[in-house]
């Protein structure tokens, strides 16, 4: 507790989505730049930013935790428990979305952004999953392939 009156004025989409997790997205999808200058990665960003298709409510999750009465010290408190908060607040504390690039490389290709605030596990990372592949030599059930980057 105790941000909580900062955090409920903008949330988890502007404090965490649209930020960092953004950023993340577009260093990880832009196309290469002519050069390593900072303008000419600023403008690859810019480009896989205004190439994301807009969102619908069924490309979304929000949601605002709650306590556990079951748990132990600070997980048995929500959201609405931390004083600074405003009662009635409909801020999300989670984020889920969808995102679809509109561009040759990462046509439907799905990206996931996940963020949120008291959840079970503390991690942020950008997790790529490669797409299987017809006529797999390998026998078994074998997992697709991933690369997972920490940040």
């Amino acid at each position: 507790g105790g941000r909580g009156g900062y955090f409920d004025e903008f949330g988890i989409i502007r404090d965490v989505m649209q930020n960092h997790l953004l950023q993340i997205l577009s260093l990880v999808a832009m196309e290469k730049p002519v050069t390593c200058h900072p303008d000419d990665i600023r403008d690859k960003k810019v480009e896989v930013l205004k190439s994301i298709l807009p969102l619908s409510l069924n490309d979304v999750v929000l949601g605002q935790y709650v306590g556990n009465p079951e748990g132990k010290g600070e997980a048995t408190k929500g959201y609405l428990d931390d004083p600074t908060v405003d009662p009635s607040s409909t801020t999300p504390t989670y984020a889920l979305a969808v995102l679809q690039i509109k561009n040759e490389r990462w046509q439907g290709v799905p990206f996931i952004l996940r963020c949120g605030k008291a959840l079970n596990e503390r991690k942020a990372e950008v997790r790529i999953q490669y797409q299987d592949i017809p006529g797999d030599i390998f026998e078994g059930n074998t997992k697709r392939n991933e690369l997972v980057i920490r940040v």
